[in-house]
């Protein structure tokens, strides 16, 4: 279907591509995965023929539908979110009326040349109709932006009226909508929670029929659509045929046989550059030198790939709490608004959180997570009830706003010095590496940052003060995958409390002990990890 050939591009002075090739064939699903700045976003570019490559050849087959979704959502206003998603299709509706009035032409009297050639058209205009799902095209935008968790109450509000993360799931209902032969999607899981989440895995396992390629830094969605990836890393790209845990498990392997080749060649050249050296001044030895020369000029040499360094840092042990850390007694909030009847979120809720306990707070968008744990933390204060914080806990809070009192002129050095002012310069610069700032990145200005490197700062400064309960409202946010890792690693090694909200179902499965589930207002405990939650659930389900 698609063919990058020898590509090569570069922005500048960087080089992107050198000689990379890579295929896109029919009912393919393939993960691209790679640092930040290698090239991702720029192949999807190559293939919408937003950038054009400084060499090499791109070839795609006659008549595909190419669907793209990015992260930049641009202008939406003047239709409701119904409208806005089908207008995606607009080809496909024109396509409806032009049938129409070939329906109309037949009814008149014409030559039978005339009809044969009329029909021969109307076969092919109804067959690529039924192809682009043209037939159903109403129920499916439907569906999908259900799915995407915008129910019907929602389908005809107007479409500025969404905020700008609903406004991306619009955004993606369109492009899904199209029912395109190539789908093309950048980082589809932001901003979606984890029932929307499941709700696209299952249609592109199921429903989707065409070819995909996807950036996601979510492990679990990696591993459940894709069956090949695409890696982008040292100008070029390597294909794996597994999903991303084969991946990680194939590229070590190859990392392996790689660096014992490069060993042997290294032995290999050393040996003859001592020979060469040694006898390149006697006539006797002249014809050796020359041959051997000749034949170090013509060995392909191995090249290793650049390697992120691994940095080892053991975060500062939290001072210790009380072996109560939170204690709640029939709390409940309501929000009261002067334009509309008060909302109550959640209501009767009691229980205890233990010193070490690894909390995961789950349910459904607009259950109340968020609300909760702003009433553990203390920014917003429980209607009724208490929510009483035990002796010695000092709370350490993270959510999406945290990024915004950052202040924008301060480096990221600064911004951690700031928090822990009584460490040494070398601690904060290996705090600032562990999560991932090093060398003069440290020296970065906040307002140069991108939202996942200002999440990383954040946290940085969360992790490196003596902080013994954290609660964290989605703290993989903005992170890709290997920076999550880093996270992940940090919070198991962490021997304080924690709970948190997160959509990222592997992290949940790899680090929380028990689960609160907030649904319709009430709170049910499970006193196990993510799986045993998850299992529970399902047999709830299947008892209904």
């Amino acid at each position: 279907m698609i063919h990058l050939t020898h590509i090569s591009k570069q922005h500048g002075s960087q080089i992107l591509f050198k000689n990379a090739s890579l295929q896109i064939l029919p009912g393919t699903r393939t993960g691209l995965v790679g640092a930040n700045g290698t090239g991702k976003t720029t192949l999807f570019h190559l293939i919408t023929g937003e950038e054009e490559a400084d060499g090499g050849d791109i070839s795609c087959s006659k008549k595909i539908k190419i669907g793209y979704f990015s992260q930049k959502v641009g202008e939406m206003s003047g239709g409701s979110a119904l409208s806005e998603v089908m207008s995606a299709a607009s080809d496909v509706m024109k396509l409806g009326d032009k049938m129409k009035e070939m329906e109309a032409a037949m009814a008149e009297p014409m030559d039978d040349g005339a009809m044969a050639t009329l029909l021969e058209e109307y076969g092919e205009a109804t067959e690529e109709f039924e192809n682009r799902g043209g037939y159903d095209l109403e129920p499916r935008a439907k569906t999908i932006l259900t799915g995407l968790g915008i129910g019907p109450a929602d389908y005809t509000r107007p479409v500025e009226s969404f905020s700008g993360g609903w406004k991306m799931r619009i955004a993606l209902a369109k492009i899904l909508t199209i029912s395109p032969n190539v789908l093309l999607l950048d980082e589809p899981t932001n901003h979606l929670d984890v029932e929307s989440i499941i709700w696209l895995e299952n249609w592109l396992v199921n429903d989707f029929k065409g070819a995909l390629l996807m950036t996601c830094h979510d492990h679990d969605f990696m591993n459940r659509v894709v069956s090949r990836i695409i890696e982008v890393a040292n100008h070029t790209t390597t294909t794996y045929g597994g999903n991303y845990d084969f991946y990680i498990r194939e590229r070590e392997i190859r990392m392996e046989q790689l660096l014992a080749s490069y060993r042997r060649q290294q032995e290999m050249l050393a040996k003859e550059e001592n020979f060469i050296a040694r006898f390149k001044a006697r006539v006797s030895h002249a014809a050796q030198v020359q041959s051997r020369i000749k034949k170090l000029e013509k060995i392909e040499r191995i090249e290793l790939p650049e390697q992120q360094r691994v940095i080892k840092f053991e975060f500062p042990e939290p001072p210790r709490a009380g072996d109560d850390v939170v204690l709640m007694e029939d709390l409940a909030k309501t929000w009261e608004s002067p334009d509309r009847d008060p909302k109550t979120i959640f209501s009767n809720i009691s229980g205890l959180i233990n010193r070490q306990n690894k909390i995961a707070v789950v349910g459904v968008n607009g259950a109340g997570k968020s609300t909760f744990l702003k009433v553990l933390a203390g920014k917003t204060a429980a209607t009724e009830g208490s929510a009483k914080i035990g002796a010695s806990v000092n709370i350490g809070y993270f959510s999406q706003h945290a990024m915004d009192i950052l202040q924008p002129e301060r480096t990221v050095f600064d911004t951690v010095q700031d928090a822990l002012p009584q460490a040494g310069i070398g601690v904060i610069r290996n705090l600032c590496a562990a999560f991932l700032f090093s060398g003069d990145d440290v020296e970065k200005r906040i307002k140069h940052l991108s939202g996942g490197e200002k999440s990383r700062v954040v946290l940085a400064t969360l992790l490196g003060r003596p902080i013994n309960f954290l609660i964290l409202d989605e703290p993989t946010n903005h992170l890709d995958i290997q920076s999550r890792e880093v996270l992940l690693n940090a919070l198991k090694e962490f021997t304080g409390t924690i709970v948190l909200v997160s959509h990222d179902r592997y992290f949940l499965r790899s680090l929380v002990d028990r689960v609160f589930e907030i649904d319709r207002g009430e709170m049910t405990v499970y006193n196990g990890d993510y799986e045993y939650y998850l299992s529970k659930i399902d047999k709830d389900h299947k008892q209904r």
